[in-house]
Order: C-alpha cells, then structure tokens, then sequence
C-alpha cells in the first residue's frame, strides 16, 4: 500500500524519548510555568484567553468539567469519501482561521490523501488529521509540557508554554502539527494562534465544549465523518464501531488513536 504524501505504513517510525529523559531547559521550564500564570490574563484575541482554552479546566457543556468518562473521537468511512471532495477542509480552514494553502509554511490541519493498494490497484481517499492518541508521541517529546492531552483524549498545545522547538512536529507520525511562521491578523476569537508556535487539529474543542460537533463531521456532505463519544456504547459512534470493520493509521506504533477508519 502507498499513499501519495507519504503517510503509509512502510513510513518510518519515529522514537520518542521517555518523559522521564533528561531535557535540556530545566529552570526553563520553571520559567516558563511562572510566565504561564502570569500570563493568565493576557488576551490573545478579543474576550479569549489563551490559558481558558487550553488549560485542562476546560469543560465539554456548561457547569460539566472535563472527565476521563468521556472519550472523544471519530469514524471516517472511507467508502463514503469522494476523492472530489473536499468539504470537510474547507470547513475546518473556515471555522479555524487557516488560508487554505498548501505550501510548506501554510497551517493544514486536515488534508485529504489518496491511498493506492498496489497488488489490486484499489484507491481510497480519506483525510487525515491530529490523530488524538491515548498515547501521544508529542506530548512525550515536549520540553515544556505545552503539548498535553485532556481528559477526555483530546490532545492541544498549551501556546504560552510552546518555545517553537517542533520536536513534536518530528515525532508525530502522522505529519499532522503545522508551524507558524509569520505574524497572524484576524484571529478567530475562539481559535487563538501565534507565531513561533506549533498547532494542529484540535477537534474543533472550541465546538465540542458547546455540545456541537467538529467543524468536519458536520459539514460532510454524505456522512462519512462521526463523532462522538468512544467510552459510550450507545452513541452512534461506538454502535456504528460494533456493526463495521474499523483500523487505525499505524495501528502497529499502539498508540491507542482516537480516530478510526472503516475501508482501508
């Protein structure tokens, strides 16, 4: 099986160091933690701050603080996927802020890729976006504790503790984290972004902590995109995991992902 950007699973394997390794920038990130508090306050966009979206304080409804009992995630059908489409990015560039382009200094936070099967010649389009592990590389690589994963599996980066290192965009094996390279204008006020920072899917959390679903899942037009939560067996997602055949992208790297594909 090949892919055309390279996202296939005769890719290379990325190594991330233990958490417990010795990281360069101790005091750093003692640093960095006061700046943090002190920085609580700052906005970033008009009525946001940054430390509100993406502490760990974040809540998924109103007066309901995030928990470990849910675990968001979603279910792409592939079969239902026209490789002319392309709704689901538009969407997401639309709802977060992002230009749209392709180039190497652009943002992309899902992108469509085709897949070849090279014994039948069969080809699958599927996008592909932040794979929200369990066990996320990123979060083990970060010198900083900017790239966490919430409770309830959706991972973020912590923009005022991110110091622009992209060791995580390296260890990422899904090519998912995007760098910022110029100064941003007209941020969206829900989705605060900076420069010198890494940033990728954050499964529209801005939208899920309203109760709404991703900017993606909703505007797929032939419904090839659930979301929901996992650790409910009677959400559609899990009943709709039970009925078909689903894999994961590197399922051999166990990193237990949060999305999950049907025809592949």
């Amino acid at each position: 099986m090949s892919e055309r950007d390279q996202t296939n699973g005769k890719a290379a394997q990325v190594t991330a160091q233990p958490q417990e390794a010795k990281r360069p920038g101790a005091s750093r990130r003692t640093l960095l933690g006061a700046g943090t508090a002190a920085l609580a306050g700052v906005l970033l966009a008009p009525g946001i701050r940054l430390i509100e979206i993406a502490g760990a304080q974040m809540q998924r409804a109103p007066g309901e603080p995030v928990s470990g009992k849910v675990r968001w995630g979603m279910l792409i059908d592939t079969t239902r996927c026209s490789p002319d489409c392309n709704e689901c990015v538009k969407a997401c560039n639309t709802e977060n802020g992002l230009s749209g382009g392709t180039a190497p200094t652009d943002s992309q936070w899902i992108r469509k890729i085709e897949i070849k099967y090279e014994r039948t010649g069969r080809t699958v389009s599927a996008p592909v976006m932040c794979q929200h592990c369990a066990k996320p590389p990123c979060v083990d690589v970060c010198p900083t504790g900017a790239s966490f994963k919430r409770a309830d599996g959706i991972v973020l980066v912590d923009r005022h503790s991110c110091i622009g290192c992209r060791y995580c965009v390296l260890a990422c094996p899904y090519k998912a984290r995007s760098f910022v390279h110029e100064p941003l204008t007209e941020q969206k006020p829900d989705v605060p972004r900076g420069k010198g920072c890494v940033e990728g899917c954050t499964m529209c959390v801005h939208r899920v902590d309203r109760g709404q679903q991703p900017a993606c899942a909703e505007s797929c037009p032939e419904g090839a995109i659930t979301f929901g939560d996992l650790n409910d067996p009677e959400s559609a997602i899990s009943r709709r995991v039970r009925e078909i055949a689903t894999t994961r992208i590197r399922e051999d790297l166990r990193l237990d992902t949060g999305i999950r594909y049907h025809g592949l």
